[in-house]
């Protein structure tokens, strides 16, 4: 259908003549990639335009992106991790799919309860950027308060520990590497506010979880594996390497 392609999305297609209907997406019939990671983004909190997007692709209520080594978010996984009922809500009213998640911000007791207990141990599992299930509960302030007093009762839905990465570990790893001859073929591993991060070129930044002796996994991606040798060596394994960078001179 041709409110597919990216200038039809706010106008209606009876409001078009043939001369201005824009040229279909490369991207169809699948939705364009720009358009999902949008969706997924506003879904944290701009409601007004996540009703705009409903409107012109209701679709997009359940939309998802990946936003690095697997760390996929749909846009009700957005809205329950800040506790933002108003978009969970109308997400939900267009056909996004209801989660543990979703239910355990929106404070239904009774639909987590019955979820944990067809699958034992699911409230060990993580969601997007591996926020907890014990956080979403948080985000849902008063009205998930059963939900976040059932949780603790639990003991185990408040995710791993953190290790922090000590200033002589930051420096250790902090830099530009390269692993190949193309302009993107870099990888930036910053470290603001004493967190590490992994960057390439043209993507976002993902925070890296340190497990210790310079080894870390991405947000969202527990099985992945950033390792430093702390002599300018980088891989990335999942789980076999798939990936090794040196450290350019600093």
């Amino acid at each position: 259908m041709l409110e597919l392609a990216p200038l039809a999305l706010l106008q209606p297609l009876s409001a078009q003549s043939s001369e201005t209907t824009p040229a279909i997406s490369a991207s169809f019939p699948t939705q364009q990639p720009e358009l999902v990671k949008e969706m997924v983004s506003v879904s944290h909190g701009n409601v007004n335009r996540v009703k705009e997007l409903l409107k012109a692709q209701p679709s997009l209520a359940k939309a998802s992106w990946d936003w690095g080594f697997g760390d996929w978010e749909t846009s009700l996984g957005a809205a329950s991790h800040v506790g933002n009922r108003e978009i969970a809500t109308l997400l939900l009213e267009q056909g996004a799919p209801p989660t543990i998640f979703s239910a355990t911000m929106l404070g239904q007791l009774e639909v987590v309860k019955a979820m944990i207990a067809a699958s034992p141990g699911l409230q060990k599992v993580a969601g997007p950027h591996g926020i907890p299930l014990l956080t979403h509960a948080k985000m849902g302030g008063e009205g998930s308060k059963a939900v976040l007093q059932y949780l603790e009762s639990l003991g185990d839905a408040g995710g791993p520990p953190v290790i922090a990465v000590t200033k002589e570990e930051q420096t250790a790893v902090a830099g530009t590497y390269t692993f190949g001859t193309g302009p993107n073929d870099r990888i930036e591993i910053l470290t603001p506010n004493n967190q590490v991060q992994f960057k390439r070129a043209g993507s976002d930044a993902r925070r890296l979880f340190h497990i210790g002796e310079l080894a870390f996994y991405p947000a969202g991606a527990n099985a992945v594996r950033i390792r430093f040798d702390g002599k300018g060596a980088l891989t990335v394994a999942d789980p076999d390497v798939i990936l090794r960078a040196q450290r350019l001179a600093k």
